[in-house]
């Protein structure tokens, strides 16, 4: 009975803790199971009543262990790991985190988008903000913001929300040795997941988005733009640009959360002294800022070909790939708007990350990434089992 309460908690909390948490404690500590704190926590109250000089129970040492320690240990946390509202609230974080984020740069986006599509009357960063407050005033510089600040917050609830989910279905599949030894392919395969998803939820907004800023007198906004794109390309046009938003998002993500978590665990291992779950408060939003700045840059450079499609086919009625490549030329599909929008990437994508991460905390959740402690050995694994 003991070994099979022992199997069933750890398959409960072995995978993928380490993925989270930089603590260097013992295979038994991280199969840690949920049922022998409540059993233990229930004994300790036991005993503070039959004895006269009690001893501090479980749950007081937590919350003394917590005001001394950012990082909480997933057993101890205010949300469980990994059970229905770790998700919903990692999917709140994500809903926070871009569309507060995306809605930000809206005239960043706005002059990048103009760029694209009518590289001769915007031909610079700087000439470009001139010449969109010349036309449209400063009105113009938020131009498309409701579809900005609805479609991203869609994108990021599913974004966040299916990576995590993602992230633990294949740690789960792969088993916890081959889950610490190809942990990047697990944040790449989980990323990926999560974006198909997102894009879908994000794609008739970015329609809309794209045709209000890019095309003068189309509509205000949301609210006359959307009926308009309807009565124009039908229900099915809304997802005219779905194939190229894949293209773009896709590898965008992919490098966004992979990169992120290599070069936050590359932080903590090389450039930090103090172990993760040492670290200020302050110290690990830093690092989650940096990490997904540098992060954000090779985003911009792997998805950006593909931006400029979508920018393209979306203001061009009846417009096709071939219509692109043949207009833009090769050079400049990968070229037009790159360096606008690595600074726009780069600074979203670390604020995105803060924002996340400092949600989490919020909640009683560990920020993400971090060092991950060396699998244990199979033979280990089979004798708790």
């Amino acid at each position: 009975m003991e070994k099979d309460s022992v199997k069933a908690g750890g398959r409960s909390a072995m995978i993928p803790s380490f993925l989270y948490s930089s603590s260097s404690s013992s295979l038994s500590k991280r199969l840690f199971d949920l049922d022998t704190l409540t059993r233990s926590t229930n004994l300790d109250r036991h005993d503070h009543g039959s004895s006269s000089s009690p001893s501090p129970s479980i749950s007081s040492l937590s919350s003394t262990k917590a005001t001394r320690s950012f990082v909480i240990p997933a057993p101890k946390e205010k949300v469980q790991m990994y059970s229905p509202e770790f998700y919903a609230a990692c999917t709140a974080g994500g809903i926070l985190s871009c569309g507060l984020t995306h809605t930000a740069v809206t005239p960043l986006d706005l002059v990048k988008c103009n760029m694209q599509i009518d590289p001769a009357k915007y031909k610079s960063i700087s000439s470009g903000f001139g010449v969109l407050f010349r036309d449209q005033g400063v009105k113009g510089f938020f131009k498309g913001w409701v579809p900005t600040m609805l479609g991203y917050s869609m994108q990021g609830a599913c974004k966040f929300g299916f990576y995590e989910f993602f992230k633990k279905y294949y740690s789960d599949i792969a088993g916890p040795e081959f889950a610490a030894k190809y942990k990047t392919l697990i944040y790449l395969a989980g990323s990926a997941s999560a974006e198909f998803i997102a894009d879908i939820a994000l794609c008739p907004m970015e329609a809309v988005k794209v045709r209000v800023q890019t095309q003068p007198g189309f509509a205000r906004g949301l609210s006359d733009g959307f009926p308009k794109f309807v009565k124009s390309e039908g229900t099915l046009g809304l997802y005219k640009g779905l194939v190229p938003l894949w293209g773009r998002q896709i590898p965008y993500t992919m490098m966004k959360f992979a990169s992120f978590e290599t070069i936050v665990e590359m932080l903590y291992k090389y450039a930090i002294p103090t172990p993760k779950d040492q670290c200020s408060k302050t110290l690990q939003l830093g690092v989650s800022f940096a990490g997904g700045y540098v992060a954000g840059v090779f985003c911009a450079i792997v998805s950006h070909p593909a931006d400029n499609l979508v920018s393209f086919l979306n203001n061009a009625k009846g417009a096709t790939v071939r219509d692109a490549v043949q207009k833009l030329g090769w050079w400049g599909l990968f070229t037009r708007g790159l360096p606008l929008r690595i600074v726009m990437i780069g600074t979203l994508t670390g604020a995105q990350w803060g924002i996340y991460d400092a949600f989490k905390v919020f909640v009683g959740l560990p920020t993400t990434g971090g060092v991950s402690p060396p699998p244990a050995p199979a033979a280990t694994v089979l004798a708790t089992v």
